[in-house]
């Protein structure tokens, strides 16, 4: 094989390997784990911090948030906790009294 064949297989190969493997840094799912940005953010970072060790209510979590210096609503801190209690996340939500209370999955 003369250098130009060899020289256009590796341009291609670049580009395919640039599509390829670029396509995962995209997707939403895979955002890090240690961004502790938004409501979402504070929640990782209590969790991180062991808060959820035991069960905790919203408005408890959204004080908690408050002296981290996190100020959001209650509704926002509600929808944060919900999207980390779905079936793959690092929360578990139940029901006690009533009350709608977060903990750590284990």
């Amino acid at each position: 094989m003369n250098n130009k064949i060899i020289e256009e297989i590796l341009l291609r190969l670049h580009r395919l390997e640039k599509v390829v493997f670029s396509a995962g840094r995209d997707r939403k799912s895979e955002t890090p784990k240690k961004d502790f940005t938004g409501a979402t953010g504070g929640i990782r970072l209590l969790i991180s911090k062991s808060f959820f060790k035991q069960a905790k209510p919203a408005p408890a979590v959204k004080s908690e948030l408050e002296k981290r210096g996190y100020f959001y609503r209650i509704q926002v801190v509600q929808t944060a906790l919900n999207r980390l209690s779905e079936r793959s996340g690092p929360l578990s939500a139940f029901k006690k009294d009533s009350k709608k209370m977060y903990v750590e999955r284990k």
